[in-house]
């Protein structure tokens, strides 16, 4: 059964946020220089676009999973 947290705008937002954050250092160090020198190419494109899902999935995988296993309020 699919819990209503895996839907939360909140998670999202949260994910997002994370995401954009460590994915720009991520991106600026692994291909920092291909950037700078306009040198990349589709592929590098789309290993940056990846670089900025990975952290989007673990933040909010483990938001719900923490979500889930929190005591409940009230």
């Amino acid at each position: 059964m699919t819990s209503p947290l895996v839907f939360r705008r909140e998670t999202h937002l949260r994910a997002l946020k994370i995401a954009l954050v460590v994915g720009t250092i991520l991106a600026a160090i692994n291909h920092g220089d291909a950037i700078l020198e306009a040198s990349m190419t589709t592929t590098a494109w789309v290993k940056v676009l990846l670089t900025f899902c990975v952290p989007y999935g673990v933040s909010w995988y483990s938001a719900v999973q923490a979500e889930r296993r929190a005591p409940a309020k009230g």
